[in-house]
This record gives structure tokens, C-alpha cells and sequence, in this order.
């Protein structure tokens, strides 16, 4: 036999309104039809001792480069999560969904315990009278202008305590599910992105280099101990009301200013210079400014770093791409003498 939880997922809900509970709507329905002397069903939206919800403005999804709400300061080593409304933060037991502070991890609690502020099943918890609310879709013949049925689940969630009910407005703290794209954000948020440690041959510190020959750019990731947060991958995830959104982020591309105008891509971090291996005097096999530079001069290199961070979870998935940018280093570039005798 299958338990009253089996059948609510395997049952539409408008299979359930023509079982057991169209009983109590039928009922309800002919009340609110019925002359003013009559007794009326509960129409009235949840008792004002319930705290009202500001709600979370919807995070628009990710786009594929530099989304907005996503800044990373070159000041720190995380990203930071910027939302247009932030939520207001209340004590146990108040409010429901969107209560909570810090970006929508709003906390439901019953009887002491903590319980999910949604349910794909069992609808939108409220605090305030212990009890998950399920729009009935689609609307009931029959149901009044400005009212909706809603399926009431109480106690926390006890199966054996449903009933239907008429309101005029949601109930506190009901919505819609949480947005993956948002909480791929808010995992993001929990990473370290360090910017890239570069370094270039010719060095400065050595001597100057000439005009016309190749330049080797490369970014370090020694010194840390935590070469995984220059380059990645890095993975990482975040919940809210039931839902988990796994983030993998990883560098794709660095894109190296030249100081002159010149921009140069690379595929991955670059392969530092040495003086006494093989390719000493050659061009670098897969990050230099190969022609070298036009004219002499003292310039000042930059790399910005992109990652691409790929995340998955509610049935969804999507990227979105965010830079950190490094230091400037100096480099000198002479006039190639030639001697005559």
C-alpha cells in the first residue's frame, strides 16, 4: 500500500481535488455561496501575529561574461554576491522563506526542530502556524474571485494533519523554489580566486631586453601552497531549501596586457623562463609576445586571469565567467646596437 507521501507524488494535484479533500472544498465552496447569514469559511489571509516577508527579488540567470551582481575585488581573494534587496534578519520561529539574512538562508523550525522551508510535495512552510502550503492547481470550479485553494499540511508536516483552505492572499514566506543560478553564485561566494603571480624574460632585475625579441610571460602559482586557487579546478556548492547547486570553476584563458597597446591570450599559465634549458634564446612553446616589442621603452605588463565556473543542480545548469587581474611588472626594452668596424 502506498503511503499517503507516495501518492502525493505520484497523484496530480487535481486528481487529489476529485478524491477525499474535493469534499472539503465542495464544502467550503457552498459555504462562500451561501446568503451572508450563513456561516462563512475562513477567508481571512493568516493572523496578523504572523510577521510579514520581505520577499527576494529574483536573481536574473547568469550570463557568459561578468555577470553583474558577481564582483570580485582585487583588494581580496574572494568574490562577493551583490543582491538589489538583502533579507532582513529575524529570530527563531519568525517569519518563513526570505526571512533570514545573508542572501535567503532563511531558517523554518517547528516544535524546536529545524525543518526544509520548502518541499517540492508539500508546498511553502510558514513559521507561523507550523504548517507547508500547496497552491491547488488549477483553480477549483467554482472558487470565488481573489481566492485560491490552498492544500494545508501541518504540525510540521504531519501527513495525517491536511485540510484544505480558502485564502485571499499567499501566506507568509510562499513562493517560488530557489533560483539555481543564484546559488551558484552564493558558492562561488565561499571560494578563494587568488590573481595570478606574474613574472616576464627579460627581468628587469637582470637586464634590459631588445627590440624585436620574443618575451616570455608566465603566471606563478609557488609561494602559497594553494596552487589551486590561482588556476583551479576548484569545486564547491551551496543549499537552500532542499536544493544543493555544485560549482566547478576553472581558468580557460589569460589575457595579458602588454603595456603598449598589445593584448596576447594564452591558453594556460605559461612556462617559465630558464636560462640554461634548451629553449633558452627561443620563443616561449605557449605564452610569449612573440614578436617582442616595436620600439624601446619601459613598460608595465598586467595579466587578468578568466575564470569559467560551470554549475548544475534543480534540473538546471549554466556558466558564467568572472577575472581577477594581477600586479603590474616592469620591463625594459632597448635599441639593438650594431657595431661597425
Amino acid at each position: 500500500m502506498l503511503t499517503w507521501a507516495a501518492r502525493l507524488r505520484r497523484t496530480p494535484l487535481p486528481a487529489l481535488v476529485t478524491g477525499g479533500l474535493a469534499a472539503l472544498i465542495t464544502t467550503g465552496l457552498a459555504a462562500a455561496a451561501a446568503p451572508v447569514a450563513a456561516a462563512p469559511p475562513v477567508l481571512a489571509a493568516p493572523a496578523a501575529a504572523a510577521p510579514a516577508v520581505v520577499a527576494m527579488p529574483p536573481v536574473a540567470a547568469a550570463s557568459a561574461a561578468d555577470p553583474p551582481d558577481v564582483i570580485c575585488p582585487p583588494s581580496q581573494t574572494t568574490c562577493e554576491v551583490w543582491d538589489d534587496e538583502p533579507g532582513h534578519g529575524g529570530g527563531p520561529g519568525d517569519g518563513g522563506p526570505g526571512d533570514g539574512g545573508g542572501g535567503g538562508s532563511a531558517t523554518c523550525q517547528w516544535d524546536g526542530e529545524v525543518v526544509p522551508c520548502y518541499d517540492e510535495v508539500l508546498g511553502w512552510f510558514h513559521n507561523g502556524d507550523g504548517c507547508y502550503y500547496k497552491l491547488i492547481e488549477p483553480r477549483p470550479e467554482g472558487t470565488p474571485d481573489g481566492f485560491d485553494w490552498y492544500v494545508l499540511t501541518c504540525n510540521g508536516g504531519d501527513l495525517g494533519s491536511q485540510r484544505t483552505e480558502l485564502l485571499d492572499a499567499p501566506p507568509p514566506g510562499f513562493g517560488t523554489p530557489p533560483d539555481p543560478a543564484e546559488l551558484a553564485r552564493a558558492a562561488l561566494a565561499s571560494i578563494d580566486l587568488l590573481p595570478p603571480r606574474v613574472a616576464v624574460a627579460p627581468r628587469r632585475r637582470i637586464g634590459s631586453g631588445l627590440v624585436g625579441l620574443p618575451v616570455w610571460m608566465w603566471a606563478s602559482t609557488a609561494g602559497s601552497g594553494q596552487p589551486r586557487h590561482y588556476f583551479g579546478p576548484q569545486q564547491a556548492s551551496a543549499s537552500d531549501r532542499g536544493l544543493t547547486v555544485q560549482i566547478a570553476a576553472e581558468v580557460t584563458r589569460v589575457r595579458w596586457d602588454m603595456g603598449n597597446g598589445t593584448k596576447v591570450t594564452c591558453s594556460g599559465p605559461g612556462t617559465a623562463y630558464e636560462s640554461d634549458s634548451s629553449l633558452a634564446g627561443k620563443r616561449s612553446p605557449d605564452c610569449g609576445y612573440h614578436s617582442g616589442y616595436p620600439e624601446p621603452g619601459t613598460y608595465q605588463i598586467q595579466a587578468t586571469t578568466h575564470w569559467t565556473v560551470s554549475w548544475s543542480g534543480g534540473g538546471e545548469s549554466g556558466s558564467f565567467e568572472v577575472t581577477r587581474t594581477s600586479g603590474t611588472v616592469t620591463i625594459e626594452i632597448d635599441e639593438l646596437q650594431v657595431v661597425t668596424q
